[in-house]
C-alpha cells in the first residue's frame, strides 16, 4: 500500500491503453470470498462466476487495502430480465469505517427485456458523500451511462484509477468520467479494499425501484476475469475521449439534476 507520486495531469497519447501497463493477477492471489461462497466458482482458466438467486447473492474482496492505484477486471453480464439486480466492481472501506466510509463505485443497474443496462459511477466520502460525516445524510455523486456495446455478449474491461489528484473511470480503456480532487472534504483519502458483488437492490436499482427482481429468471449470473491491481499507477491519465462519451452516452449527472440540493456538492 503506497501513494502515487504521479498526479495524472498529463495528456493521453493516441492509442494509449492504461490496462496494458498493469499485469493481470490471479483471483486467488489478490481476492477472497466475502459472502455467498456457495454462489461463487473459479474455473481453471481463472474466470470467476458469481450469481444471485432467491437464497443469496455473492461478493468478493481484495486481500489487501490500497491508498491509491489502478483497479480493474473484465466483466460479462446476464442478458434478459435483470431488473433489481446490481453487478458491481468498487472500492470501499465500509468494514473499517462503518457509517462513515468512503467508496468509489462501478455498478451495473439491472434492466428489463429490450432495454440497455445502465452503468452507474459514484463517489462517496465519509459516509454521506459530502464529506461532513453525517451518516444520516446520503449524498451520492452519481453519473450514469448507456454503453456503446451490449455488455452481455462478451467480456469488456472496467477500471478505476484513483490517485491523489483525481479518480478516473474507464470502460475498455476509454475514460468516461473524471472526478477531481477539489478539496480534502470531497475526495476519498483513506485506504480502501477492492470488491465485486451481485445482489438484489430492487428498492432502487431499476428506474428508481419501479421494476423488481423476478426470480423466475434466476439465477442471475456475473462473470469476471483478467483482474488487475496496481497499488501505485504511474500512467498518464488524460481524458481525450471523455467528451464524446458524455455527449452521446451520459444519461444522468448528479450535477445537472435540478432536484438535488447542490450546497452539498460544491464541486459542481
Amino acid at each position: 500500500m503506497f501513494p502515487c507520486s504521479n498526479n495524472g495531469e498529463g495528456p493521453q497519447a493516441p492509442g494509449y491503453y492504461p490496462s496494458s501497463r498493469v499485469a493481470s493477477i490471479a483471483f486467488n492471489q489478490a481476492f477472497t470470498n466475502l459472502w455467498g461462497p456457495q454462489h461463487q466458482t473459479l474455473d481453471q482458466q481463472g474466470t470467476l462466476t458469481i450469481w444471485l438467486d432467491q437464497t443469496s447473492g455473492s461478493g468478493f474482496k481484495s486481500l489487501n487495502s490500497y491508498s491509491s492505484g489502478y483497479f480493474g477486471a473484465a466483466m460479462k453480464l446476464q442478458p434478459g430480465y435483470t431488473a433489481g439486480v446490481i453487478t458491481s466492481l468498487y472500492l470501499s472501506n465500509n468494514e473499517e469505517h462503518p457509517g462513515k466510509h468512503d467508496e468509489i463505485d462501478i455498478e451495473f443497474l439491472g434492466t428489463t427485456e429490450g432495454k440497455p443496462y445502465v452503468l452507474q459511477t459514484n463517489v462517496y466520502v465519509k459516509g454521506s458523500g459530502d464529506g461532513d460525516g453525517d451518516a444520516n445524510l446520503i449524498i451520492g455523486r452519481e453519473i450514469k451511462f448507456h454503453l456503446w456495446f451490449d455488455p452481455t455478449t462478451d467480456f469488456h474491461y472496467y477500471a478505476i484509477l484513483w490517485n491523489p489528484s483525481q479518480i478516473i473511470f474507464y470502460v475498455d480503456d476509454v475514460p468516461i468520467r473524471r472526478y477531481p480532487r477539489k478539496s480534502d472534504e470531497t475526495f476519498p483519502l483513506r485506504a480502501m479494499w477492492v470488491y465485486g458483488s451481485i445482489w438484489d437492490a430492487s428498492s432502487w436499482a431499476t428506474e428508481n425501484g419501479k421494476y423488481k427482481a423476478d426470480y423466475t429468471y434466476q439465477p442471475f449470473i456475473a462473470k469476471y476475469y483478467n483482474f488487475k491491481i496496481d497499488g501505485c499507477s504511474t500512467a498518464s491519465n488524460g481524458l481525450s475521449s471523455q467528451q464524446n462519451v458524455n455527449n452521446n452516452y451520459n444519461v444522468y449527472d448528479y450535477c445537472q439534476d435540478p432536484q438535488r440540493d447542490h450546497k452539498f456538492t460544491p464541486e459542481c
